[in-house]
């Protein structure tokens, strides 16, 4: 299983989650561009997605595998499965969408993202950005499970590079990509995230094999917040599907 995580974060921040899920699996973490091992990679999602590919190829060769993204992650997933050769049995999406459909909503976006890279940037000062971003009300049931010290291993110009570059702005929408999905697919979303939330919902619904789950007491990083419930539930699902 492939474990692609979410902004500001690393390969090494998936917690007890993590751990149970290496209990049936075989975990390959990831460190995306920008982040952690790989501060210094500058790639856009379908670059990422050939990348990652590209990476677990070497590791496993040409056989099956799982792939669970986060967030950030979400988005490299979706593009994996519907851009690369990589042989995907099964998709996890936590906090993930099939992207901003409205063009000018789409520049909103990146435009504030573009202002958020700048300051970052400017100031050089990653502990107080780390600090103010698991702080915003999307991470409210967060907690503990923040793990601000592993994420302060990141620096300034590898986390503007991946707000520019990888943002959610810059999603081209694949909505019209998820009826085709070869991989079974759980979307999961906390049932706080309402906006993640209804595109859990829809990723299930337009998915050929879709199946949704909202994790009650949990903002955006679901299994962070509720990491044995969402442990046990992907882990079920692995096992049943």
């Amino acid at each position: 299983m492939v474990l692609l995580h979410g902004f500001t974060q690393t390969a090494r921040l998936w917690g007890s989650f993590g751990d149970i899920l290496a209990h049936d699996h075989t975990l390959i973490g990831i460190d995306l561009p920008g982040h952690g091992g790989s501060a210094d990679v500058r790639a856009d999602l379908p670059t990422t997605a050939g990348l990652v590919r590209d990476a677990v190829m070497a590791s496993t060769g040409e056989g099956p595998c799982d792939l669970l993204g986060y967030s950030l992650g979400a988005r490299v997933a979706l593009h994996i499965v519907t851009g690369t050769d990589l042989d995907v049995g099964r998709l996890v999406l936590i906090g993930g969408t099939g992207g901003i459909e409205d063009a000018a909503a789409r520049h909103i976006r990146r435009e504030a993202d573009e202002a958020t890279a700048a300051a970052l940037e400017a100031s050089g000062d990653v502990e107080s950005f780390i600090d103010r971003w698991v702080r915003s009300p999307m991470f409210s049931r967060l907690a503990q499970g923040a793990d601000t010290e592993e994420r302060r291993r990141n620096g300034a110009a590898g986390l503007a590079s991946s707000l520019r570059l990888a943002g959610t702005g810059t999603q081209e929408p694949l909505w019209n990509q998820i009826p085709g999905l070869v991989p079974a697919l759980l979307a999961v979303a906390g049932a706080d995230d309402t906006r993640f939330a209804a595109h859990a919902l829809r990723l299930a619904h337009t998915a050929p094999h879709g199946t949704a789950s909202l994790i009650p007491g949990a903002g955006h990083a679901a299994h962070l917040a509720q990491p044995e419930v969402v442990g046990r539930l992907v882990a079920h699902w692995l096992a049943t599907t």
